[in-house]
């Protein structure tokens, strides 16, 4: 394979495998993608098999309140229909949220996906970042985040767990925040895009605390669970009534298609397909994180998604050079030098199928 020298620094998502082709000239069906954070099953077979056989829906507008959607909807994630916005991906339901509360100034915690901040500054309001600790191996300080609230703040944005550092706040911890928050009139938005790789046990979703808090809504999508990115379909939880009726009176009717509709129905009650994702995610988080702490070249910070954040302890390589390292050989990394507060010694990688993960695991220990 010819190789190519980069003239400048190229920074990839997890859906640039386009860009990639182009680039490295790998074809995009070769590449092993570790940077998307999407389960490793890809689309359950329950729902490749009944997608076809629903195709006339798309005859039809979908039912415009998404009645049926909602409630299965409610029944996956323990809560009340009326309590479920659901909107053309978690990306259309992260705009309409800040939309409606309109922020004059927000504090996001950081290092964390960019959308937040540049829906913010779209809308006109200036954000602040509360950083997340190294030295604590980015686990979340609630008393410090808790002490720098204040009065002027209008919205607090966790991702919970937090890409890209696989770090999680738990229930407890966040009905603190929520309780700070609502003395000083501080809505809370909570993005749970990878709450539902998580050990049960850890208990990290706060889907229970919208019955209590009128502060808070969550947001979720099919993205990377249900690896259906294309799909395009995303909810919210709040128990504000008020901020529901807001967002939808500012929300385009029908922004789910009618064969989204139905495959979240399919999606939300596959039990087997979601069994199984949890004990691979389980299984292989815990070998991958066991594998890298063992290597002295590199530092880990336990991960509560299905993803890990390493830093390069090696004076010689950079996360650039190990990604090139690895995408010559279809792997294809994320680099995190683009995250606020992370240096160009940071990179993330999701768990894939065990023989994958062996095979990124080979490559890294070659460079490292």
């Amino acid at each position: 394979m010819e190789q190519v020298k980069l003239k400048h620094k190229d920074h990839f998502h997890g859906s640039d495998l386009e860009k990639i082709e182009n680039i490295y000239g790998i074809k995009k069906e070769d590449i092993v993608s570790y940077s998307a954070n999407i389960n490793p099953l890809g689309i359950s077979q329950n729902l490749k098999d009944s997608i076809s056989r629903h195709i006339d829906a798309i005859q039809t507008y979908p039912d415009r309140e998404y009645k049926e959607l909602r409630r299965t909807i409610a029944g996956y994630a323990g809560t009340n229909y009326e309590n479920i916005i659901v909107g053309n991906g978690s990306t259309e339901l992260i705009s309409l949220v800040i939309s409606t509360i309109a922020p004059k100034k927000a504090m996001i915690l950081g290092p964390t996906y960019s959308e937040y901040e540049r829906e913010i500054t779209l809308k006109g309001g200036h954000t602040l970042y509360y950083p997340l600790r190294e030295e604590n191996d980015f686990a979340l300080d609630v008393d410090d985040l808790c002490s720098h609230l204040n009065d002027g703040i209008d919205l607090l944005i966790l991702c919970n767990p937090n890409n890209p550092t696989s770090s999680a706040i738990n229930r407890s911890r966040m009905r603190t925040i929520l309780d700070s928050c609502m003395e000083h009139g501080i809505f809370v938005m909570v993005d749970e895009t990878y709450v539902e790789f998580t050990h049960a046990d850890e208990k990290i979703s706060s889907v229970p605390l919208t019955e209590y808090y009128t502060n808070l809504a969550i947001l979720r999508g099919t993205s990377k669970f249900f690896a259906a990115p294309g799909l395009r379909l995303g909810y919210a939880v709040t128990g504000n009534a008020d901020l529901i009726r807001r967002i939808q009176t500012m929300q385009n009717p029908w922004s789910i298609s009618s064969l989204a509709e139905i495959a979240g129905r399919l999606m939300f009650q596959d039990e087997a397909y979601i069994r199984e994702t949890g004990s691979l995610i389980d299984q292989e988080r815990k070998r991958m994180y066991e594998a890298f702490s063992a290597m002295d070249t590199v530092k880990t910070y336990p991960p509560k998604a299905n993803f890990l954040l390493v830093r390069i302890l090696k004076d010689d390589v950079d996360a650039q050079q190990l990604f090139e390292h690895c995408i010559r050989k279809g792997l294809m990394i994320r680099n995190c030098s683009t995250f606020p507060f992370l240096s160009d010694k940071y990179f993330r990688f999701c768990f894939m199928s065990p023989e994958d993960n062996d095979r990124l695991l080979a490559a890294i220990r070659e460079l490292l």
